[in-house]
């Protein structure tokens, strides 16, 4: 059998070229974009505590200071309540709530308790100008 086949050179491939290789550059620049991005969340993150944390403040204040003295049974176990919020702030806070807490306790227990006194109600407002807001 005859080949029928001629040998003609092929001059339609191209010679090798060099590629480089740059997955380890893309990676140092997405690692550090991450680092950016969280950091920037979570700073974004206890700005937003810390806004929650005020706004907490506020609302306690607020319901401390109007609280209705007229029932004083309701009275003294919601200033009590609201009141220890403040209470750990420092040791000034502490025991003007221990003798605030003292002198309502008096209150709590009695099935129809009387109003609650002049010194009761000092001791009251005094404990609301104390908080620093």
């Amino acid at each position: 059998m005859k080949s029928t086949s001629i040998d003609i050179p092929v001059h339609d491939i191209a010679p090798l070229l060099e590629i480089n290789e740059y997955s380890l550059v893309w990676f140092a620049v997405f690692a550090i974009g991450g680092l950016v991005v969280s950091y920037g969340v979570r700073k974004k993150m206890r700005l937003n505590k810390n806004t929650k944390e005020v706004n907490k403040r506020q609302q306690h204040y607020e319901r401390l200071i109007h609280i209705d003295v007229t029932d004083p049974k309701k009275a003294a176990y919601s200033i009590t309540k609201e009141a220890s919020f403040f209470a750990r702030d420092n040791e000034s806070m502490q025991g003007a709530y221990r003798t605030l807490f003292e002198h309502l306790e008096q209150y709590k227990y009695i099935q129809k308790a009387k109003d609650i006194d002049e010194e009761g109600l000092v001791l009251y407002e005094a404990y609301c100008q104390m908080i620093v807001v």
